[in-house]
């Protein structure tokens, strides 16, 4: 997946919006002012931190090279993704998603019953956390 790719999917969330808060070099995703992910580059590398339960975070760095602790962020719930081809594009899709599910749950209660009147729980969460 490519950082084009990776924008696109995270912007396909519903409610997901566009913020620039640490500059324009960094695209933060987010959904009722919730930060569900960055977009990032080191040099022509990009590079994308996800929430993630902290004992699958660990099993995705076990499995993937590509997949570190979280850049800048508490690494027991947040990965950095290398977008460097080597991990499979509907795995990286799943983990998006399984960050917005986990963001989108953690809303103050109003907020979330909001998404999920508007949206429904299949299309906030998936199969992400269980839910179904």
């Amino acid at each position: 997946m490519d950082a084009q790719a990776a924008k696109a999917h995270f912007l396909a969330r519903p409610d997901a919006w566009l913020d620039y808060p640490f500059g324009v070099d960094v695209c933060v995703f987010k959904v009722k002012d919730k930060m569900f992910g960055t977009l990032g580059w080191e040099g022509d590398l990009a590079r994308i931190n996800l929430k993630c339960d902290p004992p699958q975070a660990a099993m995705l760095r076990d499995i993937f090279a590509s997949v570190l602790p979280g850049y800048h962020m508490n690494k027991l719930h947040w990965n950095t993704v290398l977008l460097d081809a080597s991990i499979p594009v509907g795995e990286i899709q799943r983990m998006i998603e399984l960050s917005y599910a986990l963001v989108v749950k953690k809303l103050k209660r109003a907020s979330r019953l909001s998404l999920e009147v508007k949206f429904g729980k299949q299309a906030l969460y998936g199969q992400a956390l269980g839910l179904d």
